[in-house]
């Protein structure tokens, strides 16, 4: 069960939730607009830059980008100077954008549930995991960087 519990797979389930909120509504919501997808757009292609920006980052620094996996270093500069989870909040970015794409205000709520999964599941371990094996560090970092934005 754990090579599907990975945000890459959540990240996919809610977004087909998202699209089954779309293809159901019986009300005809809508955004309102071609701002919509121009917005849309912009998230996307913003969280996959942030996304594959952060991952660099844990390659140059040779330390682990899979979660559960113990991280030889400590990346605290670039992407990770401005959030502590940037590829998360890469793909909460991507998740908010297809929610405008799908032009479907219901889904709106899938994205806090969404952000509350990802810190539950991946983020509080993840933290606590580098508490341990880097405490001075991680203590002055949690304090001067916000988990998500």
């Amino acid at each position: 069960m754990h090579h599907v519990d990975v945000p890459p797979v959540w990240l996919l389930a809610f977004g087909l939730a998202a699209w089954t909120v779309a293809r159901w509504d019986p009300l005809g919501l809508t955004f309102g607009g071609a701002w919509a997808d121009l917005v849309a757009g912009l998230l996307i292609g913003g969280g996959l830059l942030l996304i594959l920006v952060a991952v660099a980052q844990m390659r140059q620094a040779r330390t682990a980008v899979l979660p559960r996996r113990e991280a030889s270093a400590f990346v605290t500069n670039g992407a990770f100077g401005r959030s502590r989870n940037p590829i998360y909040l890469g793909m909460a970015l991507i998740l908010l954008g297809w929610t405008l794409r799908l032009d479907q205000p219901l889904a709106l709520p899938l994205l806090p549930l969404f952000m509350a999964l990802i810190e539950r599941r991946f983020i509080d371990p993840e933290e606590e995991a580098l508490a341990r094996r880097f405490p001075a560090a991680w203590t002055r970092y949690a304090q001067a960087t916000r988990r998500w934005l």
